[in-house]
């Protein structure tokens, strides 16, 4: 038996606002999956920008639209694909021009401070949890 008609997805993602993640970072939510601790997103990153330190704790997967990155790898740039396996550690990656990239991770991602703790877990329900935040304000704004 194939999957439900519900589960199915097709995005406008042109249609859809950009989400700030921080400083020069923002992202369109594609996916996230409760089951599985997937989600998918598009990021748009500004020249400069950059992630902080962060493990993975689950493998992701990327594909750069456009710009390029640096980071542990050496450089990405547009057109690139890029796996990173499981456990994963990223000291720092660095926007060095405006870029794009879809981006999919199968778990979280914590983000350290200096001293090794979790400053922020970014998972399937940090990103399921915006979405719903942002879907709420849209429906207010449409209801005034």
């Amino acid at each position: 038996m194939g999957a439900a008609m519900s589960d199915e997805i097709l995005l406008r993602t042109s249609d859809m606002p950009w989400i700030n993640f921080g400083a020069g970072i923002d992202y369109k939510i594609l996916r996230t999956s409760a089951e599985t601790g997937a989600w998918t997103v598009l990021f748009r990153c500004a020249k400069g920008s950059s992630f902080a330190p962060h493990r993975h704790y689950g493998a992701g997967e990327y594909f750069m639209f456009k710009g390029a990155m640096e980071y542990r790898m050496g450089g990405a740039k547009a057109g690139d694909y890029g796996y990173e396996p499981l456990g994963v550690f990223h000291e720092h990656t660095e926007f060095i021009e405006d870029s794009e990239l879809w981006f999919t991770n199968y778990g979280p991602i914590a983000f350290v401070n200096p001293d090794g703790s979790v400053a922020m877990l970014l998972d399937w329900k940090f990103f399921a949890d915006q979405q719903a935040a942002a879907q709420g304000a849209a429906a207010s704004r449409k209801a005034a």
